[in-house]
C-alpha cells in the first residue's frame, strides 16, 4: 500500500473534509473551518491518520498557485480607477495604518508577558491581522442583500486594495531578512517587468489565442491554466527570482479585463477548490493543541485585530465625513482574518521567516474570528446604533451634528424618507418634466453619497436614520404636505412601513403619507393602518410589463395577419 500511500492520505483528507464541512455548514460558519477541523481530526494530533502531510502538502501547494490566480482574474484594473474617495483612500491608508499600529499594539503587549517568539513574528502578525476575508464578507453581505448599499461597495472596495497590498507583500516577502532597498527595488523592477510581459502578451496574443479555442470549452480551460503555469514558472526562474504564487496572481491580473475571464473563472473554480480544501486540510494537521499560553496570545490578537479595524477602517472614513454609520458598518464587515494571511504566513515559515507556533497562533485567531463574523455583521445595524450612541456620548460628533442640518430650515411639500430606487427614479422624473418641484423636497436620508448628489440637484438633504423619532423632528417635517417612504420593508434595518407610517401620523399628523409594500397583502395591512397611498413596486412592474408583453404580441399579430393576406392575395393571383 506504500505506492498509492499519497493516494490514501488524499483520499483521507477529501472524506473527512467533506464530513466535516456538512457539519460546520449546519452550524452556518464557514468552510474553511469544516477543512481545519477536519485535518485538526485525522493528523498527528487528533486520531493520527495521516502522521506525515509532507507529500499532501506539496500537493495542495497547487491551490494556493490557483487560488492567487483566481483572485488575479477578479482584480479589474480599470474598475480600480472608477471607485470613490471613500473606496480608494482608505483602501490605500488602511493596510499600511493597520500593520503599523497592529505592530506597536502587539509589541505593546510585552508589558503585559503576552508576546510572540520573535519581532519578525509580531510584524507577520500584523501583517495577517490587517487583512479580511473577502469569502466570509461577501457570503454573508449577499445574503443580507447589503453589496450594492454604500457600505457593502465600501466594504468590498477596501478588500480589492488588501488584495493588492497583499501583492506587494508577496513581493517583499523575500527579502524581508535581507531589506537592502536595492535588492527590494530589483524585486520591484523584475516584478513589473513580468507584469509588462504578461500584459503585452494578454493585448496582442492571448485573444487570438482564445478566439479560436472558444468552441472548445475544455481547450479554454487549459489554455488558461497553461498560461497561469507559464507566468508561474517564469516567475519562479533564479534570473526573476519571485515565487509561483507571485507568477499565478500576475497571469490572473492580466487575463482579468479578458472577455473570457468569467468563462475561466466558472472553469477554474470546482479544480482550485478541490487543491484549496487539501491546502486547509493540511493546515489543520499543523496545528497544535493549545496551551494557555496559545489561547491568551490567540485572544490577544483577536482582541487587536477588533481594535485595528476600529482605528484603521472608522478613522479613515470618519475623517472623510463618511458619517458614524457607514464608517462603523464598514469596520465590522471586516473584522475577520483574511485566508490570504494564512497564506501568507505559511510561506513565511517556507522562507524561514517565522515558525510553526506563529502559524498556529494565527490559524486560531482565524477560525475565532471566523465563528464571531457572521454574528457580528447579521447584528452590525443593531450594533453600529450602540457604538454611535458611545461616540456622540463620548464627544466624537456625527456629521449632522457638526454641520447647519440643526438649525430649523424651511418647510417643503415633499419630504421623501430614504433615497432608494423608486425615490431615485421619482426625483430623475421630476427633474425632466417638474423642475419647478425640485425646491420643494427634502430628502432624510443616512448615506453621504446621495447628500452630495441631491444638493447638486437642488435637492435639500438631511442626514439621520429614518427610524428615529427624534430624526424626524430633526428634519423638520411638522408641515409637510407629503411625506414618502421610498424604501420597502426587506431593505429597511431597525424599522419597517409600518412604524414609519405611524411615527409620521404622530410628527406630522395634516401629512398625506405615502408608504412601500412588499406584496399585496402587505399593502393591505399599511391602507388598514392609514397609508393614503401604497407603493407596490412588483405589482407596478407587473403591470408596466404585461402592457409590454400585449403591445409586442398584437404587433406580432398584426404583422402574421399582413403576412397572411399578402400570401392569400397572391394565391388569388395565381388562381386567377
Amino acid at each position: 500500500m506504500n505506492e498509492h500511500s499519497i493516494i490514501l492520505d488524499i483520499a483521507l483528507c477529501v472524506v473527512s473534509a467533506g464530513i466535516l464541512s456538512l457539519f460546520v455548514r449546519f452550524l452556518r460558519q464557514p468552510l474553511i473551518l469544516g477543512y481545519i477541523l477536519a485535518g485538526l481530526l485525522i493528523g498527528p494530533v487528533g486520531f493520527q491518520f495521516i502522521t506525515n502531510d509532507h507529500d499532501i502538502r506539496t500537493v495542495s501547494e497547487i491551490g494556493l498557485v490557483l487560488l492567487l490566480f483566481m483572485i488575479g482574474l477578479e482584480i479589474d484594473l480599470k474598475k480600480m480607477k472608477s471607485a470613490g474617495r471613500w473606496v480608494i483612500i482608505p483602501g490605500l491608508v488602511q493596510f499600511p495604518l493597520s500593520v503599523a499600529l497592529g505592530f506597536l499594539l502587539l509589541y505593546g503587549l510585552q508589558f503585559f508577558n503576552i508576546q510572540l517568539e520573535t519581532p519578525f513574528a509580531t510584524l507577520y502578525a500584523a501583517i495577517a491581522i490587517s487583512l479580511s476575508s473577502t469569502m466570509i464578507v461577501v457570503k454573508i453581505l449577499f445574503e443580507k442583500m447589503e453589496l450594492d448599499t454604500l457600505a457593502g461597495r465600501i466594504t468590498l472596495g477596501i478588500l480589492v486594495f488588501q488584495d493588492l497590498w497583499a501583492i506587494v507583500m508577496l513581493i517583499l516577502q523575500p527579502n524581508l531578512t535581507n531589506p537592502a532597498l536595492a535588492n527590494i527595488v530589483w524585486t520591484f523592477v523584475r516584478g513589473a517587468l513580468l507584469v509588462a510581459f504578461a500584459l503585452a502578451a494578454s493585448k496582442y496574443v492571448l485573444p487570438a489565442l482564445f478566439r479560436r479555442s472558444a468552441a472548445l470549452p475544455e481547450l479554454v480551460l487549459i489554455l488558461a491554466l497553461g498560461w497561469c503555469f507559464l507566468i508561474a514558472l517564469i516567475a519562479v526562474h533564479p534570473r526573476v527570482g519571485l515565487s509561483m504564487e507571485m507568477g499565478a496572481l500576475i497571469a490572473g491580473i492580466s487575463l482579468a479585463t479578458f472577455p473570457y475571464n468569467i468563462d475561466v473563472i466558472a472553469k477554474v473554480v470546482s479544480i482550485r477548490d478541490f487543491f484549496i480544501t487539501l491546502f486547509f486540510v493540511t493546515l489543520g494537521m499543523q496545528i497544535p493543541i493549545p496551551d494557555l499560553t496559545m489561547i491568551i496570545l490567540a485572544l490577544s490578537l483577536v482582541i487587536v485585530t477588533l481594535l485595528l479595524r476600529f482605528l484603521g477602517v472608522f478613522s479613515v472614513l470618519y475623517s472623510l465625513r463618511a458619517g458614524h454609520r457607514i464608517s462603523l458598518l464598514s469596520s465590522i464587515n471586516l473584522a475577520q482574518v483574511s485566508e490570504f494571511s494564512l497564506v501568507i504566513v505559511s510561506l513565511g515559515m517556507v522562507f524561514g521567516h517565522v515558525s510553526k507556533g506563529t502559524l498556529s497562533i494565527l490559524i486560531w485567531v482565524f477560525s475565532v474570528l471566523a465563528v464571531l463574523s457572521p454574528y457580528l455583521l447579521n447584528s452590525s445595524h443593531a450594533l453600529q446604533k450602540n457604538i454611535a450612541r458611545f461616540l456622540v456620548f463620548v464627544g466624537l460628533k456625527d456629521i449632522h451634528q457638526n454641520s447647519d442640518d440643526n438649525i430649523k430650515t424651511a418647510s417643503y411639500r415633499i419630504v421623501i424618507l430614504g433615497f432608494y430606487r423608486f425615490a431615485s427614479a421619482l426625483v430623475a422624473e421630476i427633474h425632466q418634466k417638474k423642475p419647478e418641484f425640485l425646491s420643494q423636497i427634502k430628502v432624510v436620508d443616512f448615506n453621504p453619497e446621495v447628500h452630495q448628489k441631491l444638493t447638486d440637484l437642488g435637492i435639500h438633504c438631511v442626514y439621520g436614520d429614518i427610524g428615529h423619532q427624534d430624526t424626524l423632528h430633526h428634519a423638520d417635517i411638522e408641515h409637510a404636505e407629503i411625506v414618502i417612504s421610498s424604501i420597502p420593508d426587506y431593505v429597511l434595518k431597525g424599522t419597517s412601513n409600518a412604524k414609519l407610517l405611524s411615527l409620521v401620523k404622530r410628527v406630522a399628523p395634516s401629512a398625506q403619507v405615502i408608504v412601500t409594500a412588499d406584496s399585496s397583502h402587505h399593502a393591505h395591512e399599511l391602507y388598514q393602518s392609514g397609508a393614503d397611498y401604497v407603493i407596490e413596486p412588483s405589482t407596478w412592474t407587473a403591470q408596466n410589463l404585461l402592457e409590454v408583453l400585449l403591445q409586442t404580441f398584437a404587433h406580432q399579430l398584426e404583422h402574421a395577419r399582413e403576412k397572411a393576406l399578402t400570401k392569400l392575395q397572391h394565391r388569388h393571383e395565381i388562381l386567377a
